[in-house]
């Protein structure tokens, strides 16, 4: 049941849980079509780096389930089902239709479509059973999720014991670059948006979401109270990005 008496961040804004919901919605939908070339545009390709690093942590080996959670158009799963290889599988899951339709377009386009599974799903009830994946991936997705605790316990459950959670987001980046990091994401990223994918509304949002996104420690105490243990975390290219990793315990462990 939605609860509409609890607000949410929409960027600045304080929104109800389906307002919030509807309005992340329209946004992606409204991105969707030029949502790869605006990663490169925006990140100078450096997005590229930040999903290769998280790559080197999943420790997936041939015949390992993986679900990459809030996927898009299927990056991190295209990368995830070459480490799982053809005894493998991969799910892709995406709230957003527009999102998954262009990740499955694209997929199709690169005949990746082997070991590599596409649902729609809210990631706050993910609908695996539990104990099935070996990893599981949400990239730059978590800070467009109504409840994040909600979600991180659904991937806790979902996730074998001895498996991982890597959570790529954007961060707080250190000090010196905070200057020049607030700049360019209020002044040049919606103009970008305004000329590439005719619309800086959905990109003054993303500036909007990523300030209000939980900072390294903050996430970090998050996934630790979801049920994850040994969770650490890597700042990347200054802190812009930070890469989360938990591990839930084997039943021997407990």
């Amino acid at each position: 049941m939605k609860d509409e008496k609890k607000d949410y961040d929409f960027g600045f804004q304080r929104v109800g849980e389906s307002e919030k919901t509807e309005k992340v919605a329209e946004v992606f939908d409204s991105v969707a079509g030029k949502y790869d070339l605006m990663n490169d545009l925006m990140s100078l390709g450096i997005h590229r780096f930040w999903k290769r690093f998280t790559l080197m942590h999943t420790a997936l080996t041939e015949g390992m389930k993986a679900l990459d959670v809030a996927g898009g158009t299927g990056d991190l799963a295209e990368s995830l089902a070459q480490q799982v290889g053809k005894t493998g599988s991969v799910i892709l899951t995406d709230i957003n239709a527009s999102m998954l339709s262009e990740g499955r377009n694209k997929l199709l386009d690169k005949g990746s479509f082997n070991n590599i599974a596409l649902i729609q799903s809210n990631a706050e009830t993910l609908p695996f059973k539990d104990d099935t994946f070996d990893c599981v991936t949400i990239a730059f997705g978590l800070r467009n999720v109504t409840n994040k605790d909600k979600a991180l316990k659904s991937m806790f459950n979902v996730l074998k014991p001895g498996g991982k959670l890597l959570v790529l987001e954007f961060s707080k980046p250190n000090e010196l670059l905070t200057p020049f990091y607030d700049f360019y994401s209020f002044n040049v990223l919606p103009k970008l948006g305004e000329w590439i994918a005719n619309d800086s509304d959905s990109y003054q949002y993303l500036a909007e979401s990523i300030r209000m996104h939980p900072d390294q420690d903050k996430l970090l105490n998050m996934i630790n109270e979801a049920g994850f243990s040994g969770s650490e975390y890597f700042n990347l290219t200054g802190g812009i990005v930070a890469l989360h990793v938990g591990k839930k315990l084997s039943h021997e462990s407990t």
